[in-house]
């Protein structure tokens, strides 16, 4: 497999597009039979300041907890993020001055992930520094810290489980869940989920098999 860049030189209204790319070697290309092409789009906006001062916040936090160098702490991340994360960046330079939207906003996922793993306390609450809700919140449910605080959080059911339903027969895959703590989940119960939501600017994930797996819950592989 082989990676060439491409620019994109037409898009019709049935979702066509054609992609324009110079390939030199003809005899590897006619020796491995190529016949099919992977095309990834790659988001031409750069990151704004805001993402910028979001990563670079975090990073510090990550920083002052462990007492390691600036510079340092920023070189290990930039190449641990590239490791697990984007292999296809091995040979690139990943830089916070001119990376993509899509590509910031990854990385303050991964170094969130990171904080709420290895239970670093931060001086600003993560839902201020996160990029993504949704990737928030589901970073808080798989490391199970509540969406709010962060501290210890069980998972509250958006979706109803219903009259006489079982919670430990039915399936959960798909069901909207938040993570939360035990004394947010009552603040939840006494306001409701809507007027919680909004308070707290939060955004419920959908149940899939990792979650389900980590809260004990019935999934489509039990089926």
């Amino acid at each position: 497999m082989e990676t060439v860049d491409g620019i994109i030189t037409s898009y019709n209204e049935r979702g066509e597009l054609t992609v324009t790319a110079v390939y030199t070697n003809t005899e590897k290309f006619v020796r491995c039979g190529y016949k099919t092409a992977r095309v990834v789009l790659n988001d031409s906006r750069t990151l704004s300041h805001e993402q910028r001062k979001k990563a670079f916040a975090l990073l510090g936090e990550i920083n002052d907890y462990t007492g390691e160098m600036p510079e340092y702490t920023k070189k290990f991340f930039y190449l641990a993020f590239k490791a697990e994360r984007h292999k296809e960046l091995a040979d690139k330079i990943f830089s916070l001055s001119d990376c993509s939207v899509e590509l910031a906003s990854d990385f303050i996922d991964y170094l969130i992930g990171f904080i709420l793993a290895h239970d670093i306390p931060t001086k600003r609450p993560l839902i201020e520094l996160c990029d993504d809700i949704k990737l928030y919140v589901y970073a808080c449910a798989k490391h199970k810290k509540c969406a709010v605080c962060g501290r210890r959080a069980e998972l509250h059911h958006v979706d109803a489980v219903g009259m006489g339903n079982d919670r430990n027969t039915i399936n959960h895959i798909g069901r909207a869940a938040l993570p939360l703590c035990r004394a947010h989940h009552l603040e939840l119960h006494e306001i409701g989920d809507e007027r919680f939501m909004a308070s707290y600017h939060l955004q419920p994930v959908k149940i899939d098999e990792e979650i389900a797996k980590i809260y004990k819950l019935r999934g489509k592989k039990h089926e």
